[in-house]
């Protein structure tokens, strides 16, 4: 799909201030879905988590999810909400193919939780602080695959298939007031704010939180206000966008296609807009509807929600620590400094990490091979990296370095054979006879065949020039299969040589 027009960012910032505003879909991993007892599970075949009720036939009637709305009243509180004393659903009347009742069962005037605040950090330092509107509870739709179309797009498609799985899924929308002073930094506010609300949710436990799986999703509003001016302009909704460096991209591509086209006299359209990961930007979908279109009126079939006060502080109860402190504390424990810290954060490992110095590992090792080999080998496979390999497991596998039971690329290999299936690194290390050689007696044998066969280096060895030994410890790990300590291997190489190092004694005091 070809660009829009599009203005130099820093230069569309110098004309146009940016306002912003994030509806913040998180998806509850409830047993069940939102209003019957059909399974919520990813991954199933087409339309067969489906029941009378969730598909909109006759005489199926709803019935609210407990846990739904627990899940609901704790990410409330987490986000610093307060929890109405009575709810309501709605109904939220339109067409979708995807959506089979042809309404939404969704929250409207009287929404779970209301006037929150979440503050952020970005990485230049500064905080910035969400007020957030309302946090409020619905089902979700269906999924449609478009048939024969480019990169999967109802545009030019054949046909769609719709699978009804998804319908009726327990939602909770997280709605911002206007975010206004974003400034340049608005693409990463739109990030980092995101990122808080998948943390919080994951820290929560209330949804798997993988938003390459659709469990968070999110709206990007944008809209652009002249310099000078009090009067703001139209917003663009950018939909469902899955993943933190799409909607970081997807912000400043509107700020740069809003400002070109208002530039050249252009006006904006109130319409929702589909982002295109593959090329970057935006596309027009269907003008944005207003509340009245959707002709909301109370759901007659669902009695409000009245949590008890006594209930919703026993919730407040059990909310964990909060992730930006967590993250604060474990940094300092740990001893990171900031990048060490971040490269842990932005590959998504601190719980692995947790667990794997929990378990015994030091935290420098932990890093190393959670961010090392054990991402490039999930990065091949197409994986993450804790569907690989357990903590407890890294944690053990550092303990056999340690204690000099392996060498790093021996580590490697026993790394293979646990995610293969082999067993612990215990028992990969047995079966493998891949421990290093703790026995000078192979070692010097090996030693003395690689110094007959090189009298060349060992000339040069007894010379002084004890670099040489290099291609003499070569030799002896190729022929031990890399089963020896490159260190104590050098240190035999040189005995044998007769270069070991002869401690001086003291000169005489001049008289």
């Amino acid at each position: 799909m070809a660009k829009a027009e599009l203005m130099d960012y820093d230069k569309a910032l110098e004309l146009f201030e940016p306002v912003l505003g994030f509806e913040v879909h998180v998806e509850l991993n409830t047993k069940t879905k939102m209003f019957c007892g059909c399974a919520n599970e990813f991954g199933s075949g087409a339309n067969t988590n489906t029941c009378p009720t969730c598909l909109g036939l006759p005489g199926g009637l709803p019935q609210v999810n407990r846990q739904a709305i627990e899940s609901s009243i704790r990410l409330g509180l987490a986000l610093g909400c307060e929890i109405a004393e009575t709810s309501r659903f709605a109904r939220k009347n339109y067409f979708y193919p995807d959506t089979a009742k042809n309404f939404q069962t969704s929250q409207y005037d009287e929404p779970i939780a209301f006037n929150g605040q979440l503050t952020i950090e970005l990485e230049s330092g500064r905080q910035v602080t969400v007020d957030i509107e309302r946090a409020h509870m619905e089902d979700d739709a269906g999924k449609l695959t478009h048939m024969g179309g480019a990169a999967g797009r109802i545009q030019g498609a054949d046909y769609s298939l719709v699978d009804y799985n998804r319908g009726g899924v327990p939602l909770v929308e997280i709605v911002t007031q206007m975010i206004e002073g974003a400034e340049a930094d608005a693409p990463e506010i739109g990030k980092t704010y995101v990122a808080a609300i998948r943390e919080i949710v994951k820290a929560l436990g209330v949804s798997n939180a993988r938003m390459e799986e659709g469990n968070v999703r999110c709206d990007a509003n944008v809209s652009l206000r002249p310099r000078g001016s009090n009067i703001l302009g139209t917003r663009t909704e950018t939909k469902n966008v899955n993943s933190l460096r799409s909607v970081e991209r997807a912000v400043r591509y509107e700020i740069q296609r809003q400002a070109a086209l208002l530039t050249a006299g252009g006006t904006i359209t109130q319409e929702t807009r589909h982002w295109h990961e593959d090329t970057g930007v935006t596309s027009a979908g269907r003008p944005k509807s207003d509340a009245d279109d959707y002709r909301y009126f109370p759901e007659p079939d669902l009695v409000p929600v009245a949590p008890s006060r006594a209930w919703v502080e026993e919730l407040r109860a059990t909310l964990p620590e909060p992730p930006a402190a967590r993250r604060k504390r474990l940094q300092a424990d740990w001893g990171f400094v900031n990048l060490e810290f971040q490269d842990v954060v932005n590959s998504d490992l601190l719980d692995v990490m947790e667990a794997t110095i929990a378990a015994g590992a030091p935290a420098q090792a932990a890093r190393k091979w959670w961010t090392g080999e054990i991402a490039r080998l999930a990065n091949a496979a197409g994986v993450t990296a804790e569907s690989l390999v357990t903590p407890a497991q890294v944690a053990a596998l550092i303990a056999l370095i340690t204690d000099g039971t392996l060498t790093d690329r021996l580590a490697r290999q026993v790394l293979e054979g646990v995610i293969a299936g082999e067993g612990t690194p215990s028992e990969v290390v047995a079966s493998r006879g891949l421990a290093v050689v703790s026995d000078d007696g192979p070692l010097i044998a090996a030693i003395d065949e690689a110094l007959a066969s090189q009298p060349d280096v060992l000339a040069k060895i007894r010379d002084g020039k004890v670099q040489a030994a290099g291609a003499v410890i070569g030799a002896v790990m190729k022929a031990m299969r890399g089963q020896a300590d490159a260190a104590r291997v050098r240190e035999l190489v040189l005995e044998r040589a007769g270069s070991a190092p002869v401690e001086q004694a003291p000169a005489e005091p001049a008289e």
